[in-house]
């Protein structure tokens, strides 16, 4: 497991650490990544078209080839979202 944000190195240090990830996070503030990925695009918040991080979950396999996608993540739900993807097979 691993997140991708535009945010820098301090600020995922700080998140990190208040909610004791035991995972990495990268920093990403040009958007190179999140790009490549296409988890960076236009959305609409509250009503209106804004450009910004399109929350995605990639389910990559051991040989690094992208399984499973998750678009529009719902944090409250997500790991219920993701035990559902294998709960299919």
């Amino acid at each position: 497991v691993l997140g991708v944000s535009p945010d820098t190195e301090k600020s995922h240090k700080g998140f990190a650490a208040k909610y004791e990830l035991p995972f990495p996070l990268i920093a990403d503030p040009e958007r190179k990544i999140l790009t490549a990925y296409g988890a960076y695009g236009e959305k609409v918040m509250y009503g209106k078209k804004v450009t910004g991080v399109l929350r995605t979950t990639f389910i990559i396999d051991e040989k690094g080839l992208i399984e499973k996608v998750i678009k529009k993540v719902d944090t409250k739900e997500h790991g219920a979202q993701i035990f559902r993807l294998f709960e299919k097979k």
